[in-house]
């Protein structure tokens, strides 16, 4: 029996922001299509504005499994992951195992392909998805902030400040054209 894809199909029973009171919650399914469309988008922008040329489709993919080992581990929220060197580490080795045991959920031939999805080895790949995560997670902020939550200010602030530190011309572009749409209600979208 492969077991790979029912786990995948739990990852809308994982929740994120585990320590912040959240005004709705988020799992990491949702999540996951979210930067899945913001890593596409990314890309595409890096194509046609940036003389970039990489594979959009692959980036959307490879952000469509980039939590699927939080299935076997739990989403360790932010502020615990990186709180040091120390702990980051142990948990990428731990999000290695996780990744390994998913992929001996697959049958030989396929854990090839599912690799690549889990531990891309194209560094643009990996840092479009990495991109496109942080700005999912500045969305969830702005719109917690719009809802009046007010336990997500400090997080806004630091999760824009590190999508600015990336000094990505894509990031930068997405922010100007799209992120202000964001904070409007769906009556002033119109």
């Amino acid at each position: 029996m492969n077991h790979f894809f029912a786990y995948l199909s739990r990852m809308r029973f994982i929740n994120r922001w585990a320590l912040m009171r959240n005004s709705y919650t988020e799992n990491i399914q949702e999540h996951s299509h979210q930067v899945a469309v913001l890593a596409h988008a990314l890309a595409v922008i890096r194509n046609e504005y940036f003389d970039g040329c990489v594979d959009a489709g692959a980036v959307a993919a490879a952000a469509l499994f980039h939590d699927a080992p939080e299935i076997l581990t739990g989403d360790l929220p932010t502020p615990i992951k990186y709180y040091n060197p120390a702990i980051r580490d142990a948990y990428k080795q731990v999000e290695q195992v996780a990744c390994d045991k998913l992929l001996g959920m697959l049958p030989e031939k396929l854990r090839p392909t599912y690799e690549e999805l889990l531990t891309p080895a194209d560094s643009e790949v990996e840092q479009l998805v990495k991109a496109a995560d942080k700005l999912s997670a500045w969305i969830k902020c702005i719109e917690e902030l719009k809802a009046g939550n007010l336990e997500f200010r400090a997080a806004a602030e630091q999760t824009e400040r590190a999508l600015d530190e990336y000094g990505m011309p894509e990031v930068a572009f997405f922010k100007e054209h799209f992120m202000s749409s964001f904070r409007l209600t769906l009556d002033e979208l119109e």
